[in-house]
Parts: C-alpha cells; structure tokens; sequence
C-alpha cells in the first residue's frame, strides 16, 4: 500500500513536470503562429492540459476492471475544474484587487460563443448518457465526431480571419522546435499516467473505494493539476478570460475526445447508473458557471460558493464509497 501511495504521488510530479513542458511549448507554438487568446484558452491550452486525461483513458482500458477509473477521471476532472480551479481564481483575483467587491467579466461575443457551446456540450452529454443508462463503441464515436466537427469549425473560422501581425523569421524557424520538446512533455505525461492507473487501481482495492471514486477524487485532481496551475497562472496575471477558457475548454475535450476515446477503445458496454452522482454534480457545477458568465459580475461569495460546492462533493463521494465498498 505504502509502495504504491508513493508510486502514484511521483507520478503525479512528473505528470505535472510533462505537462507544464507540453503546455510551456505549446504557448511557443500559438504565439509564432498568431493564433487568438480564445484558441490558446479554449482549444489548445485547453487540449494541452487535457492531455493527462487522456493518457489515463487509454491505459485504463487496456485493462478493462480499470475503466470505471476512466469515466470517473473524466467526470471528475470536470468538477475539479469548476468548483476547485475556478472558485480558487476567483478568490485570486478578488484578493488581488481588494478595493472592489468585484469585477467584470468581459468577454468578446466569439469568447462567449466558445464557453457556451463548449459548456452546453459538457452539460448535455452525461446527462444524456444517464437517460440512455449505457454507453458503448458507438456512443464513443459520436462524441469522437463532435469534437472532430467543432476543431474544424474553428480551423475555418481562423482561416478566415485577417492576419494581424507575423512573428519573426528567427521565431518561425523555431516551431519544429517547440514541437518536437511539446512530444516530449506528452511523452513523459503517457508514460506517468501508467503508473497513476495501475497504483490508484490497487489502492482502491486495498481500502475497499470503488474504483469510480478514486478515478473521480484522487486521479481527477491530480490530472487536474496542469489546468490549476495554468489557470491560478493566468488570473494571477489579470487573464481571467485565459483561464476560463481553459477550465471549459477542458471539459469540452474531456467529455467528447477523451470519453470517446475510452468508449471506442472499450470492448465493454459500459452502464452509467454507478456514475449518477458524478452527473448530477457535473451538471450543478455547469449551471453555476453559465449563472456566472450570465451576471457579468464575480465576488468572492462566487469562489467560496464553488470552493464549499467541491468539498461537498468529497464528503458524498467518500461517504458514498464507504457505505458501499463493494461499488
């Protein structure tokens, strides 16, 4: 037990080192290229730090027993990504500018277009996927094709944008660079999100939690550390609109590409009753965030709401898990 607790907390480190060299170079990459602040936030800061997400997707169901782990990490990550990572930016930025009860969120109208579909789809598909009460290879290439269909929308619609400046030929010649060192941070993230499964599998075990309450607690916030680092990072520095569409951004890919990903690697069909409570939850968090968007205007009392909305969601889940160890 002693062995693997360590196990999975070195590889957590290194999943967060190989993160941060993935999403660092990635930045690099956005930057030379021009691409906006509403794709580096939403689309690939967003897919940057989704990416140990997926890389416990695809080990998880190389092992069918750990797929629960998958499907909670998912649905987890996107909690963590609302109530823990947004309350706490939030909070970041309230005590940052204490002389005013609050601040407006300021969004250009292609910034709200992105956070509301990337939330409604967040929002929908559990729920969904709850009333259908199983997912399968087929529902997985469905949500695979959404995510296809929205990177192609926005591939044409920064297509058709005109070009506001271009980087300096000494850049340019440094995007193979950036993203052969980008490779490599992905490379040290799949291989730490191995060892993350297998451990948080066995601990499960051990101590008798379901294994969707350690993919959902344990495994969801420390692949979740990378959006909390980019995102605490980005309101530090007054990009609030950066680390928000990071956070949604983030729950897009996770319920479209990653899930899907599971599903379609998955010979299993998959029942989605064990997972009612990481829906609902899932759910509640997105209506706040769309209460929020909608007011214009944050308080602190938003971040204590959302931080107390968190830890509300460990006291059920553990409390669930040992009420029910055989889960």
């Amino acid at each position: 037990m002693l062995a693997n607790g360590i196990i999975l907390l070195v590889s957590i480190i290194f999943l967060v080192v190989g993160s941060e060299f993935t999403i660092k170079n990635s930045v690099k990459i956005s930057d030379i290229t021009g691409l906006g602040k509403t794709t580096v936030g939403f689309i690939l800061v967003g897919f940057a730090t989704s990416v140990p997400e997926l890389s416990v997707s695809i080990f998880a169901v190389a092992n069918p027993a750990n797929l629960g782990v998958s499907i909670g990490n998912v649905l987890g990550s996107n909690i963590v990504n609302i109530a823990l990572i947004l309350g706490i930016c939030i909070l970041t930025i309230v005590l940052r500018r204490p002389r005013y009860p609050s601040f407006l969120l300021t969004l250009a109208k292609e910034e709200m277009g992105n956070l509301h579909f990337g939330l409604f789809i967040a929002s929908i598909i559990p729920l969904a996927l709850l009333y259908i009460g199983y997912a399968s290879r087929f529902v997985g290439v469905i949500l695979v094709g959404i995510f296809v269909f929205y990177m192609a929308q926005v591939a044409r619609a920064n297509r058709n944008k005109p070009e506001t400046g271009v980087a300096p030929a000494s850049e340019r010649h440094k995007i193979r660079r950036y993203g052969l060192l980008a490779l490599a941070g992905v490379s040290v993230v799949v291989a730490t999100a191995f060892f993350i499964v297998d451990s948080s599998s066995f601990m499960a075990e051990s101590v008798g939690i379901p294994r969707v309450v350690i993919g959902a607690t344990i495994v969801a916030f420390g692949t979740s550390i990378p959006e909390l680092a980019t995102s605490i990072s980005s309101a530090r520095k007054g990009h609030f609109d950066l680390a928000l569409g990071n956070i949604v951004g983030s729950g897009f890919i996770n319920i479209t590409l990653i899930l899907g990903v599971a599903l379609i690697a998955s010979p299993l069909t998959v029942s989605i009753t064990a997972f009612s409570n990481l829906v609902m939850f899932s759910l509640i968090t997105n209506l706040f965030l769309w209460y929020f968007i909608g007011s214009d205007r944050i308080s602190w009392r938003e971040g204590v709401l959302l931080l107390s909305l968190y830890v509300m969601f460990l006291v059920i889940s553990f409390g669930g898990a040992t009420t029910t160890p055989n889960g």
